[in-house]
């Protein structure tokens, strides 16, 4: 049965470890305890190495009794800064928060959380269950560095449930975009602006003209965003360089992938027009995902919210997450909400009662056949 207890207990020693991107190695080992706890084999990968982290990413198998498909479980280990010398603040109405000082770390505690209680539920009550996978990854909040560095081949589910969504319980998300940044480096020319300014080319100027041009802001299904710009050394120099960085996100991976050509294009000709050069890098994040509404994923998910009698909500989500990689190596999965709320700030927030609700729902998956 699930513990409310036990549950809570849990959840404040995780929010008290400290867990910034890569820098999980405490949170790491406590979860390694936590496994060996239960006898459930596990495996840390090399992902440390690969990502300069302290450590890696957390694969575990758990044997099942029935001779029935495995499922995938996931969450992941970190939380977005400021993530070191966290606490759980008690509130009268069931809600928990941190002090204000640091981010609460529901996401992704919350989702670890209620698969650990989920299977410490089946465990103990000696329910007859499917085999369950389960990953817990590292520097999610990277743009998901961690789980490019999985060997994906090793899994043998075919459905997965990532537990780190913000709403209510029930919410999942069915589809997500693919998350395009690019980085324009300007190359003008410094001169002195008092001087010598004609001999300058400004590559702020440059780059600004080319952010004037680029529409920012939702444009159909894709949005764009140039989020920095850096440049200059003096106020009395002509700067040299700037640096602009932003990102595309789409449903459609060829719409972000023209969205991405017309801003280079933008870029080149800003350049061209001020006499400057440009280098133009871009880097795939991570690609859109459709989960099929009738598929045995969606079926599955919608069974187990109707036996807690949650309503089920499908939604897309301009959220990328593990589910985008774990869909392109031929996994159909879903982001389930786990009790997270005002994600990324130091208002977040999650309720014992929407604690409770997911890790009913994560042990309503592991049984239902």
């Amino acid at each position: 049965m699930i513990n409310q207890d036990r549950f809570i207990h849990r959840f404040k020693e995780l929010v008290a470890i400290p867990n910034s991107s890569k820098e999980e190695a405490a949170m790491c080992d406590y979860l390694k305890k936590a496994l060996t706890e239960l006898s459930i084999p596990f495996e840390e990968d090399d992902a440390a190495s690969k990502i300069n982290g302290n450590c890696g990413n957390l694969y575990a198998y758990v044997e099942g009794e029935k001779a029935l498909p495995p499922i995938l479980l996931s969450a992941h280990m970190d939380s977005v800064e400021p993530a070191k010398k966290k606490s759980c603040v008690f509130h009268p109405d069931g809600t928990i928060t941190s002090d204000g000082t640091t981010v609460l770390g529901a996401d992704d505690l919350a989702g670890i959380c209620a698969i650990l209680e989920a299977i410490t539920s089946i465990k103990e009550d000696g329910m007859a269950h499917r085999p369950v996978e389960i990953v817990f990854d590292v520097s999610e909040e990277t743009y998901c560095e961690g789980i490019q560095q999985f060997d994906f081949s090793r899994l043998k589910s075919k459905e997965a449930y990532v537990f780190d969504l913000t709403g209510p319980i029930g919410g999942a998300a069915y589809q997500a975009p693919a998350i395009l940044s690019f980085e324009a480096v300007f190359h003008g020319r410094a001169a002195h602006a008092a001087f010598s300014p004609e001999n300058g080319i400004h590559a702020i100027k440059a780059a600004a003209h080319a952010i004037d041009t680029i529409s920012c802001g939702r444009i159909g299904d894709t949005t764009v965003n140039v989020g920095t710009i850096q440049g200059g050394s003096a106020t009395n120099v002509v700067p040299e360089t700037c640096i602009v960085t932003g990102e595309v996100r789409s449903f459609h991976n060829e719409s972000a992938l023209r969205k991405l050509d017309e801003i280079k294009e933008t870029c080149e000709e800003a350049a061209l027009l001020a006499g400057a050069s440009i280098d133009f890098k871009t880097e795939t994040l991570c690609l859109a995902y459709l989960v099929d509404p009738s598929s045995q994923a969606v079926s599955r998910f919608t069974a187990a919210c109707d036996s807690l009698h949650l309503e089920p909500n499908l939604i897309s989500t301009y959220g990328g997450s593990d589910n985008n990689h774990f869909f392109h190596h031929g996994i159909t999965g879903l982001v389930v909400a786990c009790g997270m709320n005002d994600c990324h700030s130091c208002k977040e927030y999650t309720s014992v009662s929407d604690l409770m609700k997911a890790a009913r729902l994560a042990e309503a998956l592991i049984l239902a056949e």
